[in-house]
């Protein structure tokens, strides 16, 4: 694997390269070349050989990739191999919808602490089970249940605090969906996700709805400018 520091685009696409992979295991396919998948999933060939072959090689002449085997190995890449403790802060309609999700990997991410600070809200249950706590205890939650990743969906006006009180009890990863983009002190991760702005993204091809304006979209994510990004990209 090289050294250079793996941009982030490059991790995203390996994340859809891996739903690929589990969905040929699921249909009992046992090898797939870059092309077919590509074809198959309306992905970039020429990408997908490049963003493996940054991580190494794993292809066969003649073979193509064996799913099961790297499927494994881009599990490993991504930090899947064990499984992360989530907690979620704020248990609006947002947070609540996001506690009971089941479309997380089970495997990978276990939700296991909710906060809120309503006191209507402190005790009661999501319908997995999770108990509501109070913010309160979040820095003594956190350490006690060894959680790394911490999803924020509280209001704007609070979510600096939450931020601030998470990485004092060493979470490193934060994804946040509150409405105001954080900015992380060193040595910690955060996640914006502006609904508003995807929304927009998705008014302004409906208000310009040709036929290469919404295939340039569609794949734009998957087929980005390696030189724009360094050898990862």
């Amino acid at each position: 694997m090289k050294t250079e520091k793996v941009s982030e685009l490059t991790t995203n696409r390996l994340s859809i390269y891996l739903r690929c992979l589990n969905e040929l295991a699921a249909s009992g396919a046992e090898t797939v070349s870059s092309q077919a998948m590509a074809d198959q999933f309306n992905l970039n060939s020429a990408q997908i050989r490049k963003d493996l072959a940054y991580f190494g090689e794993f292809g066969v002449r003649g073979v193509g990739y064996y799913v099961e085997d790297l499927s494994r190995h881009l599990r490993k890449i991504l930090g899947l191999t064990e499984r992360r403790r989530v907690a979620i802060v704020g248990l609006g309609n947002l947070g609540t919808a996001l506690a009971n999700y089941q479309g997380f990997d089970y495997d990978s991410f276990e939700i296991v602490a909710l906060f809120d600070d309503d006191p209507a809200k402190i005790g009661r249950k999501t319908r997995s089970g999770l108990e509501i706590q109070s913010d309160q205890n979040i820095g003594e939650v956190i350490r006690s249940e060894c959680i790394e990743i911490v999803i924020i969906a509280v209001p704007a006006t609070a979510a600096e605090r939450v931020l601030e009180e998470v990485t004092e009890a060493g979470v490193r990863a934060v994804l946040n969906f509150a409405p105001i983009h954080l900015n992380p002190r060193p040595g910690v991760k955060v996640n914006n996700v502006d609904l508003t702005i995807l929304l927009e993204s998705l008014s302004y091809f409906l208000a310009n709805p040709s036929d290469e304006a919404v295939n340039v979209h569609h794949r734009e994510f998957l087929r980005h400018d390696a030189s724009a990004n360094g050898a990862g990209g």
